[in-house]
């Protein structure tokens, strides 16, 4: 894997099509944690707790397994019916045992037309821990990749690494599995072409940590406050997009922003931009696709 350090001064241009000027990429991660694992080491959950302090795999956390499961139940359905409402597409990540083990989520969202990204194969194992294992890595990977095709119908284009812990072989390996993009890079806010030594390019389209609604736990926000992180991130790329297009993404997880008390943040926001006119609410794979086709306009290898 390897990027050209290419700063936005250096860069022509982007349009987006049919004369848009910013994506809006709202992501819905569909994530299934496992009970108890097979190890007493500490239990990475992928994502804060509810209630704190770390127990080993082998121990049951039950307030932080119902709490996660409270999105399944519950907080998805919430923001489907939101989504409905607004008339706005999704862009969904989905770990390989979410579909296997809370199918009606994914059922739901594939009657809706939204996209699938695969998720890695369950929430709580990281391709980190394969860091030195390239063989390992590729099976995991495999085996989200068959499980995605059994569930979706196609094959994947697009992945994010739970956690967006991936490894430096994670990009090539997804090349070389006949994938197109990548969401683990979180640093742009454009497409761009990612070299792998297969030779196949893929598209970074980021992730973003931090216009997440793990914000609202990580810095106590309420709803309000929530909602003017999303405005103010809109409106400051919605600025800059006047002279090259910007996308804008929304991390959403069921259990979190599907609480009564927050879903309204992320309803107001899609009403927000809305208004806007030349707003584009775009899939990765649509973006992925279109840069694919149109780069050589955007950025030019440096000399």
């Amino acid at each position: 894997m390897h990027y050209d350090f290419t700063p936005m001064p250096q860069r022509k241009p982007l349009v987006w099509p049919n004369g848009k000027r910013m994506a809006v990429i709202l992501t819905i991660n569909f994530e299934f944690w496992d009970k108890v694992q097979e190890s007493d080491k500490p239990y990475y959950p992928g994502g804060p707790g509810i209630v704190g302090g770390n127990l080993p795999g082998n121990v049951y956390d039950n307030p932080n397994f119902t709490w996660r499961e409270y999105g399944q139940r519950v907080g998805v359905w919430r923001l489907f019916d939101v989504f409905d409402a607004e008339g706005v597409p999704a862009s969904c990540t989905m770990n390989a045992k979410m579909a296997t083990e809370r199918s009606q989520v994914i059922d739901a969202a594939l009657e809706r037309g939204w996209e699938i990204v695969a998720h890695n194969y369950v929430q709580d194992e990281l391709l980190t821990d394969y860091m030195f294992d390239e063989a390992t890595e590729r099976d995991v990977i495999r085996r989200t990749l068959d499980t995605y095709e059994q569930a979706v119908g196609k094959k994947a284009k697009g992945w994010l690494s739970s956690s967006l812990r991936s490894t430096l072989n994670t990009i090539d390996i997804l090349a070389e599995e006949g994938l197109i993009f990548t969401t683990d890079l979180l640093n742009d806010d454009q497409p761009y072409l990612i070299k792998t030594r297969s030779g196949k390019p893929m598209v970074s389209v980021s992730y973003t940590s931090e216009v997440n609604d793990f914000s609202f736990l990580r810095q106590g926000l309420s709803v309000d406050t929530g909602l003017q992180m999303f405005k103010e991130q809109f409106d400051w790329l919605y600025g800059e997009s006047e002279t090259s297009g910007r996308f804008m993404n929304i991390g959403l997880h069921p259990h979190v922003i599907g609480q009564p008390f927050r879903i309204r943040a992320i309803r107001d926001f899609i009403r927000y931009a809305k208004q806007f006119d030349d707003v584009w609410f775009a899939t990765r794979e649509e973006i992925a696709e279109w840069y694919l086709q149109t780069h050589q306009d955007h950025i030019e290898p440096p000399a």
